[in-house]
């Protein structure tokens, strides 16, 4: 029996995983409930800092103040750059044109990521009974995981040289844990479903081609006969010995 079934169920959990842990990052700062008002890229002290706050946090939507250690965001603006020069208005700390295309093209990519991340989800139903579904859950999964791994790196070097150039500057800076976790997760679970769908396609086509090729026959390759035992009596002689019998 070919093991496809369960390596695409696997595979199936895998990808769902990842869009989950996607939908949780982009949430935060979109949504202002628990447990999303906890997620964020960068916390860093920007007092003093233009129109800043006292404490800023940065999603992908907006750049959210503090309260009570959950994000208090104003409104939404998509794919919202990490550029504290830009954000705040002032020149007194650093930003610049390499951290706000980082950023931008960082939310472009994950939507694109989450889309492909979709589709191989669907196309998991279908490798549950199919290696050609296989192989096409395997090369979207693929496709979404370039775009996830994309937009973790870029994300990694946006915020941590973002938070060094805080603590170069004396103040305080922390990545945002859960949707770093998050991004990274949804790549080794977009990884490991891209590679299970492959090894479920391969091992399918193994199996059937060794069915095709030994015919159905046995351990020690000999077809049953499909003979009974009387069937190799001549004949004649058969009839012959009825006749005597007669006689």
């Amino acid at each position: 029996m070919t093991p496809r079934p369960a390596l695409a169920f696997v595979s199936l959990i895998l990808i769902a995983g990842a869009i989950l842990l996607i939908l949780l990052t982009l949430l935060g700062g979109a949504v202002n409930k628990n447990p999303t008002n906890k997620f964020y890229f960068l916390e860093a002290d920007t007092s003093g800092l233009g129109t800043a706050a006292a404490t800023t946090r940065w999603t992908f939507w907006n750049a959210c103040s503090v309260m009570d250690g959950h994000n208090a965001c104003p409104k939404v603006h998509a794919a919202y750059p990490f550029d504290p020069k830009r954000n705040f208005g002032t020149s007194d700390i650093f930003g610049g044109s390499k951290y706000y295309l980082e950023t931008r093209f960082m939310f472009a990519f994950v939507l694109i990521g989450l889309f492909f991340a979709v589709c191989a989800l669907f196309l998991s139903l279908i490798a549950l009974c199919s290696r050609i579904g296989s192989f096409l859950s395997s090369a979207l999964c693929s496709v979404a995981l370039f775009f996830q791994t994309l937009t973790a790196a870029l994300m990694t070097a946006a915020y941590v040289q973002g938070r060094s150039a805080f603590r170069s500057s004396s103040r305080t800076a922390t990545l945002g844990k859960y949707n770093f976790g998050f991004m990274w997760a949804a790549v080794a679970a977009l990884f490991l479903a891209t590679l299970l769908e492959c090894v479920g396609g391969v091992t399918g086509k193994k199996d059937k081609s060794y069915t095709k090729r030994t015919g159905g026959r046995s351990f020690f390759g000999r077809k049953k006969s499909t003979r009974s035992r009387g069937s190799f009596i001549d004949p004649e002689r058969q009839r012959r010995m009825e006749k005597e019998d007669d006689d």
